[in-house]
């Protein structure tokens, strides 16, 4: 996973002022700059989250990671974009980014350029920002069975029928995966492991 920001590399800013009418939808899956993963992004819990969805050289450990506990866990299907919240006023995201590369977080902003960009930039404690662009490979992902229930999840009836309804829940469990399989990450027809990202356990329990 190779996750860097590059300093001065968002060029493309001026997009978004130019064109504010134009709310491009920053969920799909995208290609990161550098071209060795997909992220996926969707709307799960009212934020937008991204995990990843796809990897050119599959295999990947989250070996950088300072926690020795999640070394071993692999890059496929782990969380990038942490609960990125809206920003009023703006077509930008805002929240943290996890980079495999260096095993740190950081604050960070998303924000659609057009429909096929995806510009991301981060930022160590306020200072030494830097970013890039990510470019669409896969189409935007309507809300799902699973957005919907997570989005219930404080309430009793959102999290636990689905995960506790032994006899009843195959259907609803094989749906969901099912559903966001249709949003493919854009890979010649390659099967999709990852499925919504809003069921990874990572996301679905707001923990990283």
């Amino acid at each position: 996973m190779r996750l860097a920001f590059y300093t001065g590399l968002i060029l493309a800013g001026g997009y978004t002022g130019l064109t504010p009418a134009l709310a491009a939808d920053p969920t799909g899956d995208w290609r990161v700059a550098d071209g060795v993963a997909n992220i996926r992004v969707a709307q799960c819990n009212g934020s937008m989250w991204g995990a990843v969805s796809w990897e050119k050289k599959p295999g990947g450990r989250d070996e950088n990671n300072p926690d020795v506990s999640k070394k071993n866990r692999p890059t496929l299907g782990m969380a990038t974009l942490i609960n990125m919240k809206k920003t009023a006023g703006a077509e930008q995201w805002e929240g943290q980014v996890y980079n495999a590369k260096d095993g740190q977080m950081y604050s960070a902003t998303i924000t659609p350029v057009g429909a096929d960009q995806l510009e991301i930039k981060g930022c160590v404690l306020g200072f030494l920002c830097g970013g890039e662009t990510w470019t669409r490979v896969g189409p935007p992902i309507p809300s799902s069975p699973a957005n919907a229930m997570a989005k219930s999840a404080p309430k009793t009836t959102g999290a636990a029928p689905k995960a506790a309804s032994g006899a009843a829940a195959p259907a609803p469990m094989t749906a969901a995966p099912k559903t966001a399989a249709a949003a493919k990450p854009g890979q010649k027809g390659a099967p999709d492991p990852v499925g919504d990202i809003c069921l990874l356990p990572e996301i679905a329990g707001f923990t990283h």
